[in-house]
């Protein structure tokens, strides 16, 4: 079977991949950038394995053979589904593979916003560390005893706020419906940005979420609170949030996604003081990669022995 893995990978990843479908798979791996491998790879695919890059209806279409498009990762609004439906292509994805790398990003990008770790980092590399302004020394916060919101409560939020809760943070939540177990108190969305020092995104991009955190939604955070998003830029008014940071109504942002993907180097989000920038790897762990390879060449081996495909969405 000919998979195609549609992202860059580096020597430790590629050795992963060339041992992830055993005798059957074939698996050949494709940059993002390089249109033409991809052009000339599409028409013997028979498996896409999809990461970012968009699955549009025109990669559809080249590839004839097409009979299952993987996410390695959880969110589809990166794959033309109209277009796989309308050639049967079932469509699946990785619920929970990345969920605990994930959640761990996201707490270290609370912590390098609380104490300006690109700051020092960048001071100490270049000879300044010691020497800095006292007033960038100001302000510099500690997690514990912060109330943190996390918007959604699915296997990231799970995973996160017993971690919160350990380090002394009172934990707030936002979902369709309370949950019976959460660790954490139920609040309507407006109600938590009102309250929480520290709101984390944890939702999918969909037309009801596109958006969601808009300038009426910022201006409704508590003065100096901090934006964390590692679920879709696509979530937030990015120029919204850059007038938030410049006027001092958030005190900082810790950003692993943004729209568009890559974001323009001349954005001026991207060069605010008070801004933590990754780009999009909370997932991209050894260990996600270790589950999500062993459930996307179980599918392809399902695929050929016609068992039923692992969480199919489409």
């Amino acid at each position: 079977m000919n998979i195609l893995f549609h992202a860059s990978a580096g020597p430790d990843l590629a050795r992963r991949l060339a041992t992830a479908g055993g005798d059957t798979l074939r698996i050949s791996i494709c940059a993002e950038h390089d249109a033409r491998r991809l052009a000339a790879l599409l028409p013997e695919t028979e498996v896409l394995w999809h990461v970012l890059t968009p699955a549009t209806a025109e990669m559809i279409a080249a590839a004839p053979k097409l009979r299952l498009i993987q996410k390695i990762g959880v969110g589809v609004n990166t794959i033309d589904l109209d277009a796989a439906r309308a050639r049967a292509i079932p469509v699946c994805n990785l619920p929970g593979t990345n969920s605990r790398a994930v959640a761990e990003l996201a707490l270290a990008l609370m912590l390098a916003c609380l104490r300006r770790l690109p700051l020092f980092d960048a001071a100490m590399r270049a000879g300044e560390g010691f020497r800095l302004d006292p007033a960038l020394l100001d302000g510099l916060g500690e997690l514990g005893g912060r109330t943190v919101g996390l918007v959604g409560y699915g296997a990231i939020p799970r995973i996160l706020a017993p971690i919160l809760a350990a380090l002394g943070c009172p934990v707030l939540y936002t979902a369709r419906t309370p949950r019976a177990d959460a660790i954490g108190q139920f609040r309507p969305l407006d109600q938590l940005l009102a309250e929480a020092d520290i709101v984390s995104l944890h939702l999918p991009l969909t037309e009801q979420t596109t958006r969601l955190i808009d300038a009426p939604r910022l201006a409704r955070m508590r003065p100096g609170s901090i934006l964390i998003n590692t679920a879709r830029g696509g979530l937030i008014d990015q120029p919204a949030l850059t007038a938030a940071l410049r006027a001092g109504q958030l005190g900082a942002a810790g950003l692993d996604t943004f729209d568009p993907e890559p974001p323009n180097p001349a954005d001026p989000l991207c060069h605010l003081p008070n801004v933590v920038l990754t780009p999009h790897i909370a997932w991209l762990t050894t260990g996600t990669f270790d589950r999500s390879l062993t459930i996307a060449a179980s599918n392809c081996h399902r695929l050929t022995t016609g068992e039923p495909l692992l969480h199919r969405v489409a």
